[in-house]
């Protein structure tokens, strides 16, 4: 799983059939303060994540893996949205504290 921070919305109107109904969101990776590191990925969105929101991702195999995704061509999901972390006990986000 990779940390990311949803930058945007994709919408594509002619999408293959099994694709229907998903929703597609650009993702900015983060390194743990919580600042853009790494590339953007467009990923569906299993759990109705937000513009701005803190988020964790998977790739590959592990992304078809949700029910949302279950059997669908799709190589990143959002799979759980970030309410806080912390790393050596410091609390390095907390959900509503700065988004």
């Amino acid at each position: 799983m990779v940390l990311a921070k949803v930058i945007g919305t994709v919408v594509a109107t002619q999408k293959v059939q099994t694709m229907e109904g998903l929703r597609f969101m650009v993702l900015r990776q983060v390194d743990l303060e919580g600042k853009a590191s790494g590339g953007h990925v467009v990923a569906v969105d299993a759990v109705g994540a937000g513009v701005g929101e803190l988020v964790l991702y998977a790739t590959g195999s592990s992304a078809r893996q949700t029910i949302a995704t279950d059997k669908r061509p799709c190589d990143a999901v959002i799979m759980a949205i970030v309410d806080n972390w912390e790393v050596g006990g410091e609390v390095k986000y907390k959900k509503g504290e700065s988004d």
